[in-house]
């Protein structure tokens, strides 16, 4: 039987701001991205995210960004290399250290938004968190966009990667994300985000927006929790994949 991870960001709620429906999608998805506070997040909302995940037995990892509460994280910053490893092991390791008081482990590492995207074309970015990630715990798996500098980066210095593919989001011919400064970047009907994910699955690539396809490997499978289709686009993918015989569980 195929089997594939459904990660989710959450946690991405802060002070008085809600945002996103955690706890249901943890009864759908097999792991989640919790942020750190950075781009979203706070000390009590991440102790109650880990909380969550912790008795619901989903695979927890850590959602480090770009220091950009007011962009969501969503803006690319001119950090150094050098910078990028530190905003990243510091991230990382408050989430680590919420997790193990509550009786849990880190799972893994996905970078968020525009450090993600940036890390995904920049070695040296890539490189820069990998090496955090390693520092942190070398068992951790980083998630990263499939075919990416982020991926070849980190399985240099001998980390476990996933390669993430998207249901919600289009693709470019080059296997980037389609910008979200385009109108079409995002994937607005559930049929249509299922279709993708099966596409994927069944031929390891993808059509992207051009019409093109474009090669992809898939371990990991990634929904947007801030989305205000991600719990009926997670039910709706698993649901497919149940019937295609497909089994959603963590790495």
């Amino acid at each position: 039987m195929l089997k594939v991870d459904l990660n989710c960001d959450m946690g991405e709620s802060f002070g008085a701001w809600t945002l996103g429906n955690d706890a249901a999608l943890m009864e759908v998805v097999s792991s989640i991205n919790v942020a750190c506070g950075f781009h979203a997040g706070d000390a009590t909302v991440m102790r109650q995210t880990v909380e969550t995940a912790v008795a619901k037995n989903v695979a927890i990892g850590a959602h480090p960004s770009f220091p950009d509460l007011q962009g969501f994280g969503r803006r690319e910053m001119s950090l150094s290399p050098k910078e990028i490893f530190d905003v990243t092991l510091y991230q990382v390791s408050a989430l680590q250290g919420i997790i193990r008081a509550h009786g849990g482990k880190l799972h893994h590492v996905k970078p968020h938004g525009a450090l993600y995207n940036s890390a995904a074309k920049s070695a040296e970015k890539a490189a820069a968190i990998a090496c955090a990630v390693k520092m942190v715990d070398q068992d951790l798996i980083l998630y990263g966009l499939s075919g990416s500098a982020l991926i070849s980066e980190a399985e240099k210095i001998g980390l476990r990667t996933a390669s993430e593919v998207f249901a919600d989001r289009t693709y470019q011919a080059d296997g980037s994300l389609t910008s979200r400064a385009q109108p079409n970047a995002l994937i607005e009907d559930a049929q249509t985000a299922v279709a993708q994910v099966l596409e994927i699955l069944a031929a390891n690539m993808v059509t992207a927006t051009n019409g093109t396809k474009v090669q992809l490997k898939a371990e990991t499978i990634c929904l947007h929790g801030d989305s205000i289709h991600a719990l009926r686009f997670a039910q709706a993918i698993r649901e497919s994949l149940s019937r295609n015989d497909v089994l959603i569980e963590p790495l």
